[in-house]
């Protein structure tokens, strides 16, 4: 197992869930885990249970300038960011039909899943590149795919679409800085979004930890679950 001394690794949404395994699994590996919480006193409980370095960050992407502050504070603290693991999301709109949409709940779910990923990532991104060696990993899910998108989660599944294009549109524009961009679906994981019934969360988080230490020539601008490439 090859272990990561010394990098340091960012997760939005991280104090439970698929985020807070990711932490888990990347502070085993060595890592510097700042996990990004709406709720630093949540952050920092969770961080408590996490062998290695582990902490909390307040970052609630939802929130416009709060990105911003928070790269301030990583590159005061750690002058650079070796991963950035875009994993909060909300609005799992199961019961939801796109010919009865609620607005509402659209919104938000863009706020987060789309603008949120968004944010964080053109704040930090000066701060993957300058290590040369970046990886931006967006957590997405199938139901996102254009491919084999149906009816339901209307909210979920189009913010999903428009993040995995935002992966495409990001990887293009980081090509030659050393910073590999990719769309991770972690499939359908026993979660307080998921649902009981899903795989278990260490599962779904390993195919995020992948793409979070893929070697310099691995992939970028791709859509992968458990390291195998999806249709976009």
């Amino acid at each position: 197992m090859t272990t990561h001394p010394n990098k340091v690794a960012l997760i939005t949404g991280a104090n439970r869930g698929i985020g807070l395994e990711t932490g888990r699994q990347l502070a085993k590996l060595g890592f510097t885990v700042l996990l990004g919480v709406r709720d630093p006193a949540k952050g920092e409980a969770a961080a408590k249970g996490l062998d290695g370095h582990a902490e909390a960050i307040a970052l609630d992407v939802a929130t416009p300038d709060v990105a911003a502050r928070a790269a301030e504070d990583v590159q005061r603290r750690f002058g650079r960011l070796d991963v950035l693991i875009n994993n909060a999301a909300i609005h799992y709109d199961t019961g939801s039909r796109a010919l009865r949409p609620d607005w509402t709940v659209i919104r938000e779910a863009f706020e987060t899943n789309v603008f949120g990923a968004w944010r964080v990532a053109a704040a930090f991104a000066p701060l993957l590149k300058a290590g040369g060696h970046g990886r931006l990993v967006n957590v997405s899910s199938e139901g996102g795919s254009l491919a084999s998108m149906g009816a339901g989660a209307p909210a979920y599944s189009t913010s999903k679409a428009t993040l995995n294009a935002l992966t495409c549109v990001l990887a293009a524009e980081l090509r030659g800085s050393g910073v590999l961009v990719n769309a991770i679906c972690p499939g359908w994981v026993a979660t307080d979004m998921g649902g009981a019934g899903g795989r278990p969360v260490a599962q779904g988080a390993a195919g995020i930890v992948w793409a979070a230490t893929l070697p310099d020539d691995g992939p970028t601008g791709g859509f992968f679950r458990d390291g195998k490439r999806l249709p976009w």
